[in-house]
């Protein structure tokens, strides 16, 4: 369960007052939680690193894709930060029905559910329409599991840019001349890597390699 943050209210106060919050003040849910991770980009937000904030409420609605108040921080500090927010197709918003443990176990019984109607089906002549149903449902609950898993896909090569103004190379070479500048809490689409440089592009097709140093994967990797 999201513990509920007015994050627009919580950094007024924290302006007025002259508060400065921990940005790696540790949750009190657990780390890798939806919950977790939605209070830790609170604070980063409050803290006044919206990359970094970014980063976690597209952690948190991985774990929680359908939590109203995580994709409204998120369009909020998206919006402060003078970005356009990301949009998602109708497809995207259809397959977004679960976390990925919960389709993950969707799968296992849908596998389940067949596997006991077609034996089922074997050992006993009769319950036929019993059977069939029972096969269209696991059949059913497997392909929501393929498919979610299938618009997750492009999710794993997603990355933020955490820095201010990073700077986007035509060539993997700390001398390659600049092609363009990525805003702080940028979100790019990862498509290879070389030596300390990323390939990225960008949502309006433009293509460059980024620092690594400059931006951090959505999907955390080793």
């Amino acid at each position: 369960m999201i513990r509920r943050t007015h994050l627009r209210e919580s950094i007024m106060v924290a302006a007025l007052l002259g508060i400065s919050v921990p940005a790696a003040a540790a949750p009190p849910e657990p780390a890798y939680s939806a919950a977790g991770l939605y209070n830790l980009a609170n604070s980063y937000a409050i803290a006044g690193k919206p990359g970094m904030a970014v980063l976690y409420y597209e952690r948190a609605r991985l774990l929680a894709p359908n939590d109203p108040d995580i994709e409204a921080n998120l369009r909020y500090v998206q919006a402060s930060s003078r970005l356009a927010p990301e949009s998602s197709s109708w497809i995207e918003r259809v397959g977004a029905v679960g976390s990925p443990n919960e389709l993950s176990w969707a799968g296992v019984i849908g596998w389940s559910i067949m596997g006991i109607s077609m034996v089922a089906g074997r050992r006993y002549s009769g319950y036929r329409w019993t059977r069939r149903i029972a096969f269209i449902l696991g059949s059913a609950l497997i392909g929501l599991t393929v498919s979610s898993g299938l618009l997750l896909w492009p999710r794993l090569h997603q990355a933020v840019i955490v820095k201010d103004a990073a700077p986007v190379l035509v060539s993997p070479v700390p001398m390659a001349d600049t092609l363009f500048v990525l805003p702080e809490a940028s979100t790019v689409e990862t498509t290879a890597e070389h030596e300390g440089f990323v390939l990225v592009q960008t949502a309006s097709g433009q293509t460059g390699w980024v620092s690594r140093a400059n931006l951090v994967r959505v999907v955390p990797q080793k």
